[in-house]
């Protein structure tokens, strides 16, 4: 791994990270615009045409039935579908606690406040290409069913026809019976334009390649999306009291997911810093996916040297990372400092990969420095909230003169018009029954 030492590095290598999504970002457009104008105009001929293409060209229909998710569910090893249980029952606790709900006040003889719904139907996109995610399928439907969704579409592509059995595991445990084997911008477009075998969805949420993000992106709009989720990240903050062999697993962890994944460390100590490159060497000859992480580590990853452990966190805070894990003697001592990151880990105990299948918390976070505006996914991402108001003729009396003075002020004349014709009334009102009494 490079070793950054100084401003000039850093900025070199920072800019380096935020190349990586627009890299041959034109073609990729091109080629999702034209799925997506093809999926709007010719709908379920021409997902099949496009799921054939890409996945399984014996295709002759997208949705599967229950009997199949099924089928394919008693495949799975049974121990694997018990870490997914303790998973899932973990997931679900934590995302119980996002719950909203409707509140008002009354202020000035008014009812004010905010009427909470979920979403009527949400889209879940799930990757299967180099690998499947059952953990993406748990992530993704637990936070929609606890805020209350009633319509979950799930799509995953099968390569090869092949449906993946631990995602069908999860998909069943969880009570998901609409799922389409679909894949790549095909499927967001179908989601999002709707088609005969497809409803269009009100909110689009998971991970995917670069197709996947840009059509997103392209539909977002149309219908509401979770985020643009990058490459991985993750960026760990150590000083010399870490372990190498954790900090380098760490490190490695994200590294094997694509080649534009990046892992970070930045630590005061110069020993760490040779002894986790080391370590790294060691680790990723032993790994299956060695050429990924490789070509990962080599592009993307970095040891940054900091001044110290508070200049460290100011640099991870600039960089924004999707993972941050703090190894230190005490990370919660540094905690207050940390201003931008998706998930925090704190402790040697505390790897990513936790997070990523059962700690609880969601996996789904903003990469690309997006963490600076953007938080994980939650349950509050499928509600819509309405505002209430509600006035009392006392109530509108006490706001009548300002509303209609910034009108008048903004030249909407109209505006302060809703004011001046019940205001008319009022004073007519008021002068009649002041006639009525004498």
């Amino acid at each position: 791994m490079r070793i950054i030492t100084g401003k000039k590095g850093f900025e070199e290598f920072t800019a380096r990270l935020r190349s990586r999504d627009s890299a041959n970002n034109r073609p990729v457009e091109k080629a999702v615009r034209e799925i997506l104008k093809d999926i709007e105009e010719n709908g379920d001929a021409a997902l099949l045409k496009y799921t054939r293409k890409f996945d399984d060209k014996k295709a002759s229909r997208v949705r599967l039935s229950p009997s199949e998710i099924a089928r394919a569910a008693g495949k799975a090893d049974p121990a694997v579908v018990r870490s997914l249980e303790i998973s899932a029952r973990r997931i679900r606790k934590f995302h119980d606690m996002q719950v909203e709900k409707s509140w008002s006040m009354t202020e000035d003889e008014a009812i004010l406040g905010q009427v909470v719904k979920p979403l009527n139907r949400v889209g879940v996109y799930v990757p299967g290409g180099k690998a499947a995610y059952p953990s993406t399928v748990l992530m993704n439907v637990i936070p929609a069913q606890v805020a209350g969704v009633k319509e979950i579409a799930l799509c995953v592509p099968a390569p090869g026809g092949e449906i993946n059995p631990y995602v069908m595991s999860a998909v069943k445990m969880l009570g998901v019976t609409e799922v389409y084997r679909a894949g790549g911008a095909q499927a967001i477009a179908a989601m999002a334009y709707g088609t005969k075998s497809i409803k269009k969805v009100d909110k689009i949420v998971g991970p995917g390649n670069i197709f996947v993000a840009t059509a997103k992106k392209m539909v977002f709009g149309l219908v509401d999306i979770d985020m643009i989720a990058g490459p991985s990240e993750i960026l760990v903050i150590a000083d010399e009291s870490a372990d190498p062999s954790f900090i380098a697993a760490d490190l490695l962890s994200q590294a094997e997911h694509d080649e534009l994944a990046s892992s970070i460390l930045v630590t005061p100590s110069r020993r760490l810093a040779a002894a986790v490159t080391v370590e790294l060497e060691l680790q990723l000859s032993k790994l299956r996916r060695r050429k990924i992480a490789r070509a990962s580590v080599d592009n993307y990853g970095a040891v940054i040297i900091a001044k110290d452990l508070r200049d460290a966190v100011g640099l991870s805070n600039r960089i924004a990372p999707e993972h941050l894990e703090i190894v230190t003697r005490d990370p919660e001592a540094l905690l207050s400092l940390v201003a931008n990151a998706g998930a925090i880990f704190l402790g040697p105990w505390s790897p990513e990969a936790l997070g990523d299948y059962s700690a609880g918390p969601n996996h789904t976070l903003p990469t690309g420095g997006t963490s600076r505006f953007f938080s994980p996914l939650g349950a509050y991402d499928f509600y819509k909230r309405s505002s209430l108001i509600g006035f009392t003729k006392k109530g509108f009396m006490k706001l009548a003169d300002v509303v209609e003075t910034l009108a008048d002020t903004e030249g909407l004349e109209a505006h302060a018009n809703t004011i001046r014709v019940r205001k008319a009334r009022i004073k007519k009102i008021t002068v009649s029954k002041r006639k009525e009494r004498r």
